[in-house]
């Protein structure tokens, strides 16, 4: 299996604040890859650092082959935030039609179209951006990521606010995107979530203490859930 994402002695430091500390984590080409902990356990820090918005303060994090932060491997990278990144005085489409461009997608109206319907925003197209409720901007956000078809697709918190069957929905098209090739880096609070990632990393205080698939995870630990599994290796909940 091609890695598409290798870390090594990967350290991010604000201040006397480790963000990362230390991770050594390798990602397969087609894997779905879940990062679970708490807020401030260094999930955002670590897809951050793998974006190449934030420059490691020691170590190494590479890409498709390329360290981080590398601006050629942007057009291959589809990244959705914890917070919006969209223009409010833009339509749903302006703003997908924009971030094809900038990722250099092209403005291909039949794309478009296509990851509107995905994300069930398709009579809204037209609508700007302000006039949405905030699950339908998180919905708009991932059409965004996905617009250009990148080949390593990194997700931070992709759910929230999303109604439950749309969430199956958004699931049940990641496993089609991982059955294609494409890589996904998923952080979530959600158990059931993560109990569709091949692998899971623990995180907590910047560091990778436990990793694996949910069933293996949850057997090391004696654990009936991820919950307690999460209690087990690393002494808090996630």
């Amino acid at each position: 299996m091609d890695m598409v994402v290798q870390t090594e002695g990967l350290h991010k430091h604000f201040g006397a604040i480790r963000g990362v500390d230390g991770l050594d984590l390798a990602i397969g080409e087609g894997e779905i890859y879940g990062l679970l902990g708490p807020n401030g356990s260094g999930k955002t820090t670590l897809i951050r650092l793998l974006i190449g918005l934030l420059r490691p303060t020691a170590g190494r994090a590479s890409v498709l082959g390329r360290a981080m932060p590398d601006k050629a491997v942007l057009s291959q990278v589809g990244y959705m935030t914890q917070t919006s990144a969209l223009y409010d005085d833009l339509s749903v489409q302006e703003n997908v039609a924009f971030f094809a461009a900038m990722c250099g997608g092209g403005t291909d109206r039949a794309r478009i179209a296509e990851v509107l319907a995905l994300v069930d925003l398709a009579d809204r197209a037209g609508s700007l951006v302000r006039t949405l409720s905030g699950g339908m901007k998180q919905r708009a956000s991932l059409a965004c990521a996905l617009v250009h078809r990148p080949r390593l697709l990194l997700l931070d918190e992709p759910t929230v606010g999303v109604d439950p069957q749309l969430r199956v929905a958004f699931w049940t098209y990641f496993r089609q995107l991982a059955a294609g090739g494409v890589t996904i880096v998923v952080s979530s609070h959600v158990m059931d979530e993560a109990e569709r990632c091949d692998r899971l990393g623990f995180m907590r205080q910047g560091r990778l203490l436990a990793e694996g698939p949910a069933a293996a995870l949850r057997a090391q630990a004696g654990s009936a859930t991820l919950e307690d599994a999460f209690l087990y290796f690393c002494g808090a909940e996630p």
